[in-house]
């Protein structure tokens, strides 16, 4: 098998990178999570200019890409540069949602999603969901042509900046049931829809979403009543995707500074690097660094295969990616010393970053356990 990547990835990974490189400094990048929208309103249009949205979406949905390899190459530099930008959230989640599920007059958001023009946060995690994607006790409620929608929403990333929430919320079924789960769009200045937000430590904005009666009209549902679980799994197999390639590219750059760092500290007259104990260490990091790259190229191109097999393969992907992820972070820091915790140098920034996407959509023993119980059935 041939995993090169094809021309026109490779032509998105070179240009995607030289633009961080030279736009996404490190200093640009403290400056922005200073800021109180936790983002770059003229980074997010440039990237969208670049294409990288339209990446994310298929040429069925108005882009010219959005399969696993697209999604590998597009985060695996958002990672590699630490970008704090919402794309995971706005684009793969939310947007994707809307471009499987919507109708064709919503279907139309998709266009407005790709210029960078729009803003999206998928409001589905709960206090008490935990993991569990089919917990949800935020209910929708029919009322004559309307439905009301009464809830809290937690940690739902992006959604003091998003124009529009897609939020989900259960029509029938008890709290655990996977049947019975409705999506809707929901514009954040909707009446009854309030946000509390705050900072995330690994950068960008989220809130807790409180409905209290927020009325809409029942063309605000996303695809049929209650049947929206299957593309709410779908869709979180493919943000574990990106953020398994996102934990990539911050490992690279976390090896890269850690190597750079060995060679030029030096103590007793010689780098740092050349202690044995440091470059058994280095060897190790970098041993993590490649399974972690096979790990995502198997996820990736098990993205579009039936239920069980994608699942399967994601939770493996997202295992390991969070044990190698943590080894690779922490042993960065411990090689450099006190200088990887201070808020000014990268590596503390990146560290955070890989840690922190262990946590979201499940970490590392929920997916060891997944994993379990998908290969027995």
């Amino acid at each position: 098998m041939n995993f090169d990547l094809t021309e026109e990835r490779q032509m998105l990974q070179d240009t995607l990178r030289r633009f961080l490189r030279d736009r996404y400094t490190p200093q640009i990048r403290h400056d922005i999570l200073q800021s109180d929208s936790g983002l770059s309103t003229e980074i997010w249009r440039d990237l969208a200019e670049l294409g990288v949205i339209g990446a994310l979406f298929t040429e069925a949905q108005g882009g010219f890409g959005g399969h696993g390899f697209d999604l590998g190459v597009v985060f695996e530099e958002l990672g590699r540069a630490g970008v704090v930008e919402p794309f995971l959230d706005s684009a793969v989640l939310a947007g994707g949602l809307i471009a499987d599920l919507g109708d064709e007059g919503q279907r139309a958001h998709v266009e407005a999603i790709i210029a960078g023009e729009l803003h999206l946060a998928f409001a589905h995690g709960e206090p008490t969901s935990r993991y569990d994607l089919s917990r949800v006790a935020t209910s929708a409620v029919p009322e004559n042509d309307r439905v009301v929608l009464n809830g809290r929403k937690a940690v739902v990333h992006n959604a003091e900046a998003a124009d529009l929430l897609v939020v989900s919320a259960r029509e029938s079924g008890g709290v655990d049931d996977a049947g019975g789960l409705s999506l809707f769009l929901v514009p954040t200045e909707t009446e009854g829809v309030m946000l509390q937000g705050y900072a995330l430590l690994a950068g960008g904005r989220a809130a807790e979403v409180i409905l209290e009666d927020v009325s809409l009209p029942a063309s605000a549902r996303l695809g049929p009543a209650g049947q929206a679980f299957a593309a709410i799994e779908a869709r979180v197999a493919a943000a574990n995707v990106a953020l398994c390639a996102q934990t990539l590219g911050g490992m690279e750059t976390a090896s890269r500074l850690t190597q750079d760092y060995l060679v030029t500290r030096k103590q007793f007259g010689r780098p740092i690097g050349s202690f044995q104990a440091l470059a058994h260490r280095m060897s190790d990091m970098l041993i993590e660094l490649e399974q972690g790259r096979s790990a995502v190229i198997n996820a990736a191109g098990h993205l579009e295969r039936p239920r069980q097999e994608r699942e399967r393969h994601v939770s493996a992907a997202k295992n390991l990616m969070s044990r190698a992820g943590r080894l690779v972070a922490e042993d960065s820091i411990q090689m450099h010393g006190g200088i990887a915790m201070t808020q000014e140098y990268e590596l503390a920034h990146i560290a955070k970053r890989i840690v922190m996407a262990e946590h979201r959509f499940g970490d590392c023993d929920h997916h060891l356990e997944r994993f379990i119980a998908l290969s027995a059935a």
